[in-house]
Formats: C-alpha cells, structure tokens, sequence
C-alpha cells in the first residue's frame, strides 16, 4: 500500500534496498480501490519503477533492469569497522561537495532554537519547525531524540510551505511498530496545520544535509520528488555512534519528502 508522505511503495522500496544493501525485486499488485500501486527494480546504485496515478489504466507493466552483483554485506562490514577504527565514521556512497560541512568538520555554533510546533503526521505526533528561511541550520527534538538539518533554497520566492519533523515513539494504528524518523515534508497548504498531510506535487527545489542519532541501525533514507519520481541521496554517512547523515544537492524535481526512517524492531512488543 501507499501512504505519503513517508511510505510511498517506491519510496520505501527504494529506501529499503538502499539501507540493506541488496537487490530487490518489488512487485505490487494493482489496485486503486486499496491504495496498491507501485512496483520497481531496486539496487543500492538504482532504480527501474512505475507508479501508477489515479486515472492511469489498470494495466501491467514490464520492468527490466541490469542490476550489479552487490559486494557482501560482510566484507563492507568488516570496511566500515577499518574506517570507524581510524576516523569514526564509514561512507556508503561517494560524497561530492555541495558547500555544506558536517557536524564533527564545522566551526559553526550549535544551530539557534527556532518555534516547534506538533502535527499528526500518518497517524503519528510529530515535533515540527517550519523552514521560512531562504537557508538555515536547525535542530529539532522529539522527546531525547534529535534531528538536525542544514539547507538552502535553490529559488528564494518558492510557493510551498515546507516542515522539518522529528519522531521518537510506537506507532499504533494499522499496526505497532517503534519508530525514530526525521523528515523533511512539503505541506498540503499554506498553512502549518496541513504539515504532515499528503502532496503529491511540489516545485520548490533544496540542497540539504539531512542527520538523526538513531538508536538501531535499521535506517532506510528515502528522497520523494513531484509527482512521485525518485532522486538517488547523493551521499550517506554512517558513523560509529548511531548518527546517519544523508546529504543532497540539485534536486532535479521539486521536493515532496526527504526521509531518515528508523525501525526499532526490537521495541515493537513493548
């Protein structure tokens, strides 16, 4: 099933190849009426996907893809722990620089408190700030748990409303599962009680450095862009402390979601 703004099929999907390092073969059943629709070819490197809109024929569809054969998870494993040994921190994808520096590289000051406000966000109490500025470094907390994001608008009169969220707690509705998530959400409207609604469409474009210090290492990043196309993160860092850090920048569509989601599996039957 889908349900935006953080659990797009695709977008999980794709998130989902991306944080366990394997291929995967996403096949979805077709059906408007249960919100079904979706399906794709997923490598940590790529994706081939169709997502169907409403109003578009109810038809097969058939995907093909060249996918890589992965490096072993246990080899980039015993990698990430050299590098944590010698620096603390292990690179999934090639960095290239977009000006932002991380949090252990800058001589900046801790970012500034800005108004938080809470939202329902999929059934879920988010904290969140509205990003009014053209550019800004914010942190934002949900109970102990934080997310912190620096970014900059690529146009400065952009037309949406955009939100900047932390979640820390268990999930109950449809389901219970244990949730840590930071996300960066384009509102419904112009108004901040709409943060957390479902959009499809956006056009306002970000670089962003997007970080959380999660409690479980099952995080699946996820970037949603207009009209439901997918953007490849253009870095990820993990390092040794539980902190992950996506970065982005030259977004080709307009920003729908950009999502840290952390599973806390173990917590689930607490």
């Amino acid at each position: 099933m889908n349900q935006l703004p953080l659990l797009d099929s695709i977008q999980f999907q794709q998130a989902f190849s991306l944080a366990a390092n394997v291929t995967l073969l996403a096949v979805n059943i077709r059906n408007d009426r249960l919100i079904m629709t979706g399906s794709g070819i997923y490598t940590p490197f790529s994706a081939t996907y169709h997502h169907a809109r409403k109003g578009d024929p109810e038809e097969g569809r058939l995907l093909v893809a060249r996918v890589p054969v992965l490096e072993p998870l246990e080899v980039k494993q015993s990698a990430a722990k050299e590098v944590e040994a010698g620096g603390g921190e292990s690179t999934i994808s090639a960095a290239t620089d977009s000006g932002y520096c991380y949090q252990d590289s800058c001589d900046d000051p801790p970012p500034p408190s800005y108004p938080t406000f809470i939202s329902s966000m999929m059934y879920d109490t988010f904290t969140f700030v509205l990003l009014n500025e053209t550019q800004g470094d914010i942190k934002v907390c949900n109970g102990t748990f934080c997310c912190r994001l620096q970014y900059r608008w690529l146009l400065q009169d952009h037309k949406e409303l955009y939100a900047f969220g932390a979640l820390a707690g268990t999930h109950t509705v449809n389901g219970r599962y244990a949730l840590q998530v930071c996300a960066v959400v384009c509102c419904a409207g112009l108004d901040q009680s709409s943060c957390g609604q479902e959009a499809e469409e956006a056009e306002s474009k970000m670089d962003f450095l997007l970080e959380g210090n999660f409690d479980t290492k099952y995080v699946y990043p996820s970037i949603l862009t207009s009209r439901m196309f997918l953007e490849q993160p253009e870095s990820l860092e993990k390092a040794a402390d539980g902190r992950l850090t996506m970065k982005h920048s030259n977004t080709k569509g307009g920003l729908v979601t950009a999502c840290l989601y952390g599973r806390m599996y173990h917590l689930d039957n607490e």
